[in-house]
C-alpha cells in the first residue's frame, strides 16, 4: 500500500539477518566460537541512508533475527521508513542479507517489537504513520486518525523466512484520547511461568490529549505515558494491560522494556521523558502478567545515563542476574554499558562497558546458556553510524552457571 488508508500495508518476505559491533573496552573472555562483535547494519548502505531502532530475538531453530528501521532520507523519525531484518545462523558472528518485512511506501512503518510464541510462531508488532506526520504534529493532534499512529501485527510460521500481510489492531490497542503511540521498541516477551504462562506481553508507550479547556498543546513531556499490550492466544487478539499516564510532570513514562522475573512477576523499566524526577529511568512491577501494576512507575535512581531507550533481559539459569543495556554517560548518548541487578531490579550496578564511543538504542537477547547478545546503535562520530552486535559471556557479568 502506498496511499494512506485503512487497507493492509504491503509486506515483503524476510530471510537472513544481522548484527555488528565495536571493539570492547572491557572484554575479559571470548565466546566459544571465537567471535565477539559484528556489524549487521551500516548507514548509507543497502539502499538506506540510516538504520535505527534495533530489536533482536532468537527463533525456535536457534537463529537470531535482528530487526531495525531502514530510513531512506536521513535520521528523521518521520518519512519513508521500512521495517527490515537480517538473520544470523551462527550466534551473531555473521549476518545474511537485508530483507524488507514491511514497506508502506512513502510512509513510516517501524518500532519493531518481535516475540516468539511457545509453538515457534514469530509475532511482530509495528507502528505506522503517514510519512508527512511528525511526532510533534501527532502530539498536538494536528493530523487525522488515518495519518496518525496506528498499530499492526504480522506473523511468521517458518522461522522468519516469510511473513503474513500486516493486520491492523489499532482499535484494540489504542484508546480514543491517545495521540502519540509506539510499540517497544525492542523485543517483547512471552511469559513462561505462573498462571499466565504463554501470554505475550508487548511494552508500549503513548501520549494523552490535554484536558478540555487547557492551554497546553499536548507536546509537553508530561503528557507521555506508558502501557502494555497482551495476548493470550498467540497474537490473534490483543488487549491493553496496565496504563500509567499521570501528567503531574514528575515521572513521564516513555519507551519501555520488560522481563519476567524468576518469581513470575513482570518487571518493567522505562525511559523518563524529561520529568522533574532526578532519575532518567523509572520502573514498576506487575503480579498479574502485565494487566495491572502493583504501584505506579517510580524513579530508578541507580540507573544513570541520558534520556534514551534501554533494554532489560532475565537470562535463564540459576541465580542469573537481571540485565540492563543502555548508555551510561550522564550527559550524552555514549558509553554503552551492561548493568546487573541481583535484587529483581530494585538496585543496579555497572558490570561491563562495551564501548566508550557514542551509543543510542539497544536490545538484549540470550544467545545460548552461557552467552547474551547486545544489538545497539553506535559509531565513531555519532551514535547512528551503524548497528553493532556484541556477544557477552554471562561469566563476564559475574554469573557462575
Amino acid at each position: 500500500m502506498r496511499a494512506v488508508d485503512r487497507g493492509p500495508l504491503r509486506a515483503a518476505c524476510v530471510a537472513t539477518v544481522l548484527v555488528a559491533g565495536l571493539a570492547a573496552v572491557t572484554s575479559p573472555s571470548r565466546a566459544a566460537t571465537g567471535c565477539e562483535t559484528s556489524v549487521p547494519y551500516t548507514a548509507g548502505t543497502e539502499g538506506y541512508s540510516a538504520f535505527r531502532i534495533p530489536a533482536v530475538i532468537k527463533t525456535r531453530s536457534g537463529d537470531l533475527l535482528a530487526f531495525a528501521e531502514g530510513r531512506f532520507s536521513g535520521l528523521g523519525d518521520a518519512g519513508n521508513i521500512d521495517t527490515v531484518v537480517k538473520r544470523s545462523t551462527d550466534g551473531g558472528c555473521t549476518w545474511g542479507p537485508l530483507r524488507v518485512v514491511l514497506d508502506s511506501g512513502p510512509n513510516t512503518s517501524g518500532n519493531p517489537a518481535p516475540v516468539v510464541t511457545a509453538r515457534g510462531r514469530i509475532v511482530l508488532l509495528t507502528t505506522y504513520n503517514a510519512g508527512t506526520a511528525t511526532e510533534t504534529a501527532i502530539l498536538r493532534g494536528q493530523v487525522t486518525p488515518e495519518q496518525s499512529r496506528r498499530v499492526f501485527v504480522q506473523y511468521s510460521d517458518d522461522d522468519g523466512t516469510t511473513w503474513s500481510a500486516p493486520r491492523e489492531i489499532t482499535a484494540d490497542a489504542k484508546l480514543a484520547n491517545w495521540r502519540w503511540y509506539a510499540t517497544g521498541p525492542g523485543h517483547a516477551i512471552r511469559l513462561t511461568r505462573g498462571r499466565h504462562a504463554g501470554r505475550l506481553v508487548v511494552p508500549a508507550n503513548h501520549s494523552i490529549a490535554p484536558p478540555a479547556g487547557s492551554s497546553d498543546l499536548g507536546s509537553e513531556a508530561k503528557y507521555y505515558g506508558g502501557h502494555d499490550l497482551y495476548s493470550d492466544d498467540g497474537g490473534r487478539t490483543w488487549h491493553i494491560g496496565y496504563v500509567d499516564d499521570n501528567p503531574d510532570g514528575y515521572v513521564n513514562v516513555n519507551e519501555s522494556t520488560a522481563a519476567q522475573l524468576p518469581d513470575g512477576r513482570v518487571y518493567v523499566n522505562a525511559r523518563d521523558q524529561n520529568g522533574t524526577s532526578p532519575a532518567v529511568r523509572a520502573d514498576a512491577y506487575s503480579r498479574d502478567g502485565g494487566r495491572t501494576l502493583t504501584e505506579p512507575f517510580r524513579p530508578q535512581d541507580s540507573l544513570t545515563g541520558p534520556v534514551v531507550e534501554g533494554s532489560v533481559l532475565q537470562p535463564r539459569g540459576r541465580k542469573a542476574p537481571l540485565l540492563y543495556s543502555g548508555p551510561a554517560s550522564p550527559t550524552s548518548r555514549a558509553i554503552m554499558t551492561l548493568r546487573v541487578s541481583r535484587d529483581a531490579g530494585a538496585t543496579w550496578k555497572p558490570a561491563l562497558t562495551l564501548s566508550t564511543l557514542p551509543a543510542g538504542y539497544s536490545d538484549l537477547v540470550q544467545v545460548d546458556a552461557r552467552t547474551v547478545g547486545v544489538l545497539y546503535e553506535t559509531g565513531n562520530a555519532g551514535p547512528y553510524e551503524n548497528i553493532t552486535f556484541r556477544r557477552v559471556s554471562l561469566r563476564d557479568l559475574g554469573h557462575q552457571s
